[in-house]
Parts: structure tokens; sequence; C-alpha cells
């Protein structure tokens, strides 16, 4: 990946909490020819120095068959992303670019038996529906309705065994340039550009 000393965060707990907040990830295997990959909620669980994520997906999928075949897989961590136009720098004969964070986590794929999905599958519902006010809460559906579809998915854990990040937010820039920066992404019509200039006013 393209990573530079400035592009880093400062402590892995940094790290952390940007898996914890994008969690829809894409999902990475090789199959032997190809490389195939799967967009999929995960829960990402830190037990002491072991880092986990936990999701599901289709049975008898190219990339379920990948993961069979071959258990190491790499998960990206995508977060807000915005193209940045050199004309508002103090020098804007030079290079336009652009903002984003993002992980890698490169590591071992499990895939679990029925008893373990069916967990998996309750934990990430609780996690999205309120399980004491929702009507689509775990608990309120239909135990024959979840076990039908339960012999469709199969869970997976990943144990991390190697974490990589960029976190590419103008760093390299003067103060002005980043004021300049932040002041064209919050004119922008784009919801992710916005979203880029409140990441970058958070390190003014």
């Amino acid at each position: 990946m393209y990573k530079l000393p400035y592009y880093t965060a400062n402590n892995q707990d940094e790290v952390l909490e940007f898996m914890h907040k994008n969690t829809f990830i894409t999902l990475i295997g090789f199959d032997g020819e190809f490389p195939v990959a799967t967009q999929v909620p995960v829960k990402t669980i830190v037990d002491g120095d072991n880092i986990k994520l936990i999701g599901h997906i289709m049975t008898k999928t190219d990339h379920c068959k990948a993961f069979e075949q071959n258990p190491n897989v790499m998960a990206i961590f995508t977060g807000a992303h915005a193209y940045i136009s050199a004309s508002v720098y103090e020098e804007p004969a030079s290079a336009s670019t652009w903002n984003y964070k993002t992980v890698q986590a490169k590591g071992i794929i499990k895939l679990l038996n029925s008893d373990e999905t069916y967990q998996v599958i309750k934990d990430l519902t609780d996690k999205y529906e309120n399980p004491e006010n929702s009507a689509a809460a775990f608990h309120k559906m239909d135990e024959a309705y979840i076990k039908k579809h339960l012999k469709a998915i199969t869970g997976f854990e990943v144990l991390v065994t190697e974490l990589d990040h960029v976190f590419k937010m103008s760093q390299n820039h003067s103060s002005h340039n980043k004021a300049k920066i932040v002041e064209y992404l919050e004119k922008s019509d784009d919801v992710l550009s916005q979203e880029v200039a409140k990441e970058m006013k958070g390190g003014l």
C-alpha cells in the first residue's frame, strides 16, 4: 500500500477505533487462479493480543469455496475519501491528490459450524437492531425461520496476523493549506467530502 510515515496513526487504538466504526469490509481470498472478494459486515473483537473479525457469508459461493481451499485472506476497511484540488494550495501549480483512510488486515480465516454461525448472526443482529424495542430484533424472529435460512449461511472468524493502514489527511501540508482544503471540502455537495473535512478539522 502507499504508505509514508506522516500518513499513519499515532497508536493502534486509533486503527482499532476506525475498524470498529467502519464495519462493512471487503474480504478478499484466492481460489488458486484468481482473487475473490465479497463485501460483508464484521464485528472486530480484541482479545488480549489477538484481533479477530467475525462475520458470515453465503455458502457455496465462489468466495466461500476459495476460503475453504485457502485460509489466507485480507480484509479491507475503508472510510470517507475525497478529491483534493491543488487549486486551493498556496502553490497551486502542483499535483492534486486524494485524501482517504483505509486499513488492511491480513489473517487466517476459519469457517464456523452451524451452532457457531447461529451465534454470529445473533451477535451481528443485536449490534444493529435494538434487542429491547426493535420489531426486527433477533429474539423476535421465528426460530424455524432462522434455522431454515441458517443452512445457506456460513459464519467465519479471521485471526488477524498483520495489520497495516494509511490515514492520509494532508498531514504533509502547511497549516494554511490544510485550512484551505477543509474550507474547499466543506463547500462540496458530496457527503464523503464533508466527512473528510470533519476528519481533518479534528486534526488541525
